[in-house]
């Protein structure tokens, strides 16, 4: 056995930290890499940029996300124009679809509604 071999081995069993939270077993995007991806998707689409992901999880179909943007700042900054986007991704974390779910003031608490929506 030459050295090299060994080296060229080490080199290709050695697994990247962030490649491995980010796939799973089968090569398919992990849970943080669709994070990512679905908002870097959606504020392309829209022009807005994502500011939290407030409900994400695993579907039949892909993943489904709820993201809180900012539509309008205004000052007070408490009386922002917030929205949440309804944002449907496949399997391996493509953008399938998106639409607004609600518009609230960033400093206006909603009324109880089931699942934090």
């Amino acid at each position: 056995m030459s050295n090299t071999n060994n080296t060229s081995d080490a080199q290709h069993s050695r697994h990247d930290p962030e490649r491995t939270e980010d796939l799973t077993a089968d090569d398919r995007p992990g849970p943080m890499q669709v994070l990512r991806h679905a908002r870097t998707q959606l504020a392309e689409l829209t022009g807005m940029a994502a500011e939290t992901v407030s409900s994400f999880e695993q579907t039949e179909d892909g993943w489904s996300l709820e993201v809180e943007v900012l539509e309008l700042a205004r000052v007070p900054d408490t009386m922002s124009l917030m929205a949440s986007y309804q944002v449907d991704l496949d399997p391996d974390g493509q953008l399938t679809g998106y639409r607004r779910v609600r518009r609230y003031e960033r400093g206006r608490a909603d009324a109880h509604r089931p699942g934090g929506r």
